[in-house]
């Protein structure tokens, strides 16, 4: 940004300060010793009363304040005389008075600026009322699960060539990042969009405020949860729940226009081509080697079909995922977070690009999400898609299904919140050893007396279990197996990750005949420290890991991914073949 009139687009020093030069009555560049010969001093910018709110330059980091210890104008760094003996401490003095005041006024008008664009970014976003799909919002404590939707509609200028300019906006390309809890990884699962799956009925909010539910569907395309007969990103939300067993917090939507601004804003995406390109579909036409494309010619490298390996869908998901890591890796990079005029480019062409639910519908929402996201180390992020088949009903291969032998295992881990890096593969490895001397006193804890059935007193809770299990295993604990004492107690305040039992020292014989009766495991068991009162039940918390009374909760969650699972990191450049 060339807000000092330097000339060409550079960052400012941290030394460089703007300060009053009382002998002149106007603002001066202050400049740090080594580039104090270089560079001339320049009067500050004024600020127009006339300024847009969306102009990038109002709240610029260009004009910072001045910094305690910084050398007024006239002084010597260090601590220096005045070359005019002891007039000149006078002179800094009433200098500095009046620099602050001025300065007081600027970041006052500075802030006034600053509000105005940050309610013009508020301003882009687009909101979207999901009724009710999804958790309601991400929450600082659990893992985070965002949906990011591609959609193929033609909208906006110069895309009208694209295809079926007519699309309504289909899930054409789908990621649902999963951010750990402790928010040292994430994991990006595509969703691919010929995938064969079911939708489930959607309630859709309609423009008069009223709630419409439309239809679910079996046996059809996951891109037609969005858009075919008037479904909204919330179906897709349910889609995803229903299809994977992860509930969305919530979802992020752009059309082509966000991969062309975006692109175009970071400066460019590098990317690298093992061969020759010439797709007349997309208009991609690139020479072998590397390159760096923004505009039109990003668009059309996601977009291609017919230029990387086997012209699938399943290899375009590939040339995504290596775009998108690539500029992760780019506005990641000093270049981007240090310079001025790219971060305000992003800014307005993020905010343009975006539809959102309400969760996220504001400025301050997605500052949040992106303070959750910050540390996670790009080698922490890997790219992997849900594994499928060709669909065997077809001779001609058109769609896919699951492959649930690969699917299941990448689906529990990403439940589990377990890691697919390397580098937390071996730390987690590491926490196990740890925990061996814990899990064996865990063991212990089915070691005893158990109680009569008729002694048992439980609470039962559904904490993430299917619907009405609370109820089931009531009756299932009441009539199956002589535990007249058990309650049901309906939802939980919480979900839990895994089912528990909740219990106090002096109930240790009532767990134990507990879990027997239910099949719970040694790690089910959480107790106490202190002894609870005559007829205090204990707390059953049933989990996603539970189906149904008498069926054995579902197996441990793998800690390595079947061999055949694609995956890659985000800090790797993979050239497209």
């Amino acid at each position: 940004m060339d807000a000092q009139s330097r000339g060409r687009a550079e960052e400012i020093d941290p030394a460089d300060q703007w300060v009053l030069n009382p002998r002149t009555g106007h603002y001066e560049l202050q400049l740090n010793d080594s580039a104090a010969r270089e560079r001339p001093k320049v009067a500050a910018p004024r600020r127009s009363s006339s300024a847009s709110p969306a102009a990038p330059t109002a709240p610029s980091p260009g004009v910072p304040g001045q910094r305690r210890g910084d050398a007024p104008p006239g002084s010597r760094r260090g601590g220096g005389r005045s070359r005019k003996g002891g007039g000149g401490g006078g002179r800094r003095k009433k200098a500095l008075l009046i620099t602050s005041g001025t300065l007081a006024l600027l970041l006052v008008g500075g802030a006034a600026a600053a509000y105005l664009y940050y309610d013009h970014l508020n301003g882009n976003l687009s909101v979207t009322d999901i009724a009710g799909a999804g958790t309601g919002g991400f929450k600082k404590d659990q893992a985070i699960n965002i949906l990011v939707i591609g959609t193929d509609k033609r909208s906006g200028a110069g895309n009208e060539g694209y295809g079926d300019k007519d699309s309504v906006g289909h899930a054409d390309t789908t990621i649902l990042f999963h951010i750990a809890k402790d928010r040292s990884n994430a994991t990006a699962l595509s969703i691919p969009r010929d995938l064969i799956t079911t939708i489930p009925d959607c309630p859709t909010k309609q423009p008069d405020g009223t709630t419409k539910t439309v239809r679910g569907a079996k046996g059809v395309r996951f891109n037609t949860s969005l858009g075919q007969e008037g479904r909204d990103a919330g179906c897709t939300m349910r889609t995803v729940k229903e299809l994977t067993g992860i509930e969305v917090d919530n979802f992020m939507m752009v059309d082509f226009n966000a991969v062309k601004t975006l692109s175009t804003a970071v400066g460019g995406v590098p990317v690298c081509l093992e061969k020759d390109v010439d797709d007349e579909d997309s208009k991609l036409k690139l020479t072998k080697g590397e390159h760096k494309l923004e505009g039109e010619q990003a668009l059309a490298f996601v977009r291609t079909r017919h230029a990387f390996g086997n012209e699938s869908d399943l290899d375009r998901i590939k040339t995504q995922q290596q775009f998108l890591g690539s500029m992760m890796r780019e506005m990641k990079s000093k270049e981007t977070l240090t310079s001025p005029k790219k971060f305000f480019s992003l800014a307005e062409a993020a905010t343009k690009s975006l539809t959102v639910d309400q969760g996220l519908g504001s400025i301050d929402k997605l500052t949040d999400l992106a303070t959750e996201l910050k540390d996670i180390d790009l080698k922490n992020i890997t790219f992997t898609t849900l594994p499928v088949l060709d669909n065997p009903a077809e001779k001609v291969k058109a769609t896919v299904v699951v492959n649930q032998g690969l699917a299941d295992p990448l689906l529990q881990m990403i439940r589990g919140d377990v890691s697919l890096t390397e580098v937390e593969k071996k730390e987690q490895a590491a926490k196990e050893a740890a925990d061996a001397d814990a899990k064996a006193k865990q063991e212990a804890l089915l070691q005893g007396n158990r109680a009569p059935a008729g002694d048992v007193r439980v609470a039962v809770y559904n904490g993430g279990g299917p619907k009405g299990a609370a109820s089931t295993t009531l009756g299932w604990l009441q009539n199956s197996k002589g535990m007249s004492k058990a309650s049901n107690q309906g939802n939980a305040p919480s979900k839990v990750d895994a089912t528990q039992l909740e219990y106090a020292p002096n109930q240790a014989d009532q767990a134990r005949a507990l879990a027997d009766a239910l099949g719970l495991p040694a790690t089910a068991l959480k107790v106490g420290t202190t002894d609870a009162a005559a007829k205090t039940p204990m707390k059953l918390t049933l989990g996603p890991d539970f189906q149904k009374p008498g069926t054995p909760l579902a197996p441990p969650v793998p800690q390595e991914l079947p061999k055949d699972v694609q995956q890659a990191q985000a800090d790797k450049a993979v050239c497209a073949k």
